[in-house]
């Protein structure tokens, strides 16, 4: 089984919650749902390493403090996503690689829509880590 890491960074605006998705390039992935900022672990890179570089290279964004979320498994692929939270910095996101062709942060409800269905549950495990 492949293991990718990612973020779910947040942030308070007008009192709503607000968290950082990324959308894949290419034509092929025009209508595919978005993502949290995530990847591959290089060689001999943790889990929040690799996180934490995906979140710079994918959405221009340097995370702070994180705190794991767990992982779900993408049943299709068998691939397992790793996730940690943490409020993310002050500034917008941009994306910095071809990979991806937008960075932005979005409401709940919003990501609720976007968000690739297997990694609905990050949501979830958020509003619960901040009681939300």
């Amino acid at each position: 089984m492949k293991h990718s890491a990612g973020t779910l960074l947040y942030r308070q605006v007008d009192g709503e919650l607000q968290v950082l998705l990324v959308h894949a390039s290419g034509n092929y992935n025009r209508h595919k749902p978005w993502s949290i900022p995530k990847g591959l672990p290089d060689e001999g890179e943790s889990l929040e390493e690799a996180a934490r570089r995906e979140t710079r290279e994918e959405a221009g964004v340097q995370a702070g403090e994180l705190t794991p979320l767990g992982s779900i498994d993408y049943t299709k692929s068998r691939k397992q996503v790793h996730a940690f939270a943490g409020p993310a910095p002050h500034g917008e996101p941009h994306p910095e690689s071809w990979e991806i062709d937008q960075a932005d942060f979005v409401t709940i409800d919003e990501a609720r829509k976007r968000l690739h269905p297997e990694q609905q549950p990050f949501l979830d495990r958020l509003i619960e880590l901040l009681g939300e």
